[in-house]
């Protein structure tokens, strides 16, 4: 592990993603859009670089940005991290969330430049990135990721797995929110179901957690439920971009996937929602389903101000 390290965009994920590397030891210098939000990462030991070209010469380089529109600016812009030239064995690292389409031009045109490139989007937010139990999903050649495996298992000690060349990953990415969305939408049924028999939902969701259908996800999201904090996680808006791209795989690879479509109905049906109420809710937590489901079941929700940990508790 003695790369000289890169990294790109330092929003809620990618602050503490780099910042795990920094505190690890790693020589590692940052670029954010707007430098003040990158600035703090120096107390760890990471150098922050005011443009994108001082990159240009770096072993690795990480990105975490928004869309694939974004990340051809990173990489091929007038000021992006290439327009300074290439480096003998360059690779290069993306974990976010963007369109296969986008992800395999990017890599053709990478792979002319004599750069290896890795696919590795995530499962978790900031606070998972935090606590430790951030996933990481990742596809690429595999000689390429043997290499940078400890910087990833940095970053998630939890988990990362390997599942093989081209763009598969960002499949695994798609197929994982698909199921994010279906288990967002029926955990708020069955939470309202219950509150409407007269279970307190913080009992109800306490009840689930502890049995076999517990997880890390229902676990988290229980004290959003109990309390209504909607507080930003992920908006129904890339929800709703995630399972569309489910049902378009789908499609095109003749897969019947009718409960994702079901899903997918409600969730827009609560998107129409929220938004006539404020377009600012589009912003807020996809945990929301939970006011429009019991809107749907004629319940006015409360906070039941009833704390719950949410599992991710052990932050740094």
């Amino acid at each position: 592990m003695s790369h000289k390290i890169g990294w790109v965009g330092t929003g809620r994920m990618g602050y503490p993603m780099a910042g795990r590397l920094a505190k690890d030891g790693q020589d590692i210098s940052v670029w954010n859009r707007t430098k003040s939000k990158a600035d703090p990462l120096s107390e760890y030991g990471a150098t922050v670089v005011t443009n994108m070209d001082e990159l240009h010469d770096v072993d690795v380089l990480f990105t975490m940005v928004s869309t694939g529109k974004d990340l051809k600016q990173v990489y091929f812009g007038d000021e992006g991290v290439l327009s300074k030239g290439t480096k003998k064995n360059q690779i290069f690292v993306d974990c976010s969330s963007i369109s296969s389409e986008d992800s395999n031009e990017i890599r053709d045109r990478l792979k002319e430049l004599g750069i290896a490139y890795m696919s590795c989007p995530v499962s978790g937010n900031g606070k998972a990135v935090k606590a430790g139990v951030l996933s990481i999903v990742a596809s690429g050649p595999e000689d390429i990721f043997n290499q940078i495996k400890p910087y990833l298992e940095t970053i998630a000690p939890r988990g990362v797995a390997y599942v093989g060349e081209g763009d598969l990953a960002r499949f695994c990415k798609i197929a994982h929110n698909v199921m994010l969305g279906v288990v967002i939408q029926n955990l708020a049924e069955i939470t309202i179901l219950a509150q409407k028999a007269g279970v307190p939902r913080h009992a109800f969701l306490n009840f689930m957690n502890n049995s076999v259908m517990g997880s890390i996800f229902t676990k988290y999201k229980s004290n959003a439920f109990a309390n209504l904090d909607w507080t930003t996680t992920f908006t129904t808006p890339l929800l709703l971009k995630d399972l569309d791209l489910g049902l378009q795989s789908g499609k095109e690879l003749g897969v019947p996937m009718p409960v994702t479509a079901a899903t997918r109905q409600a969730v827009q049906q609560h998107s129409g929602r929220i938004e006539r109420i404020s377009k600012e809710n589009l912003e807020k937590d996809f945990g929301m389903l939970l006011e429009t489901v019991a809107d749907g079941a004629g319940i006015s929700l409360e906070p039941e101000n009833v704390p719950i940990p949410t599992g991710l508790e052990t932050e740094e």
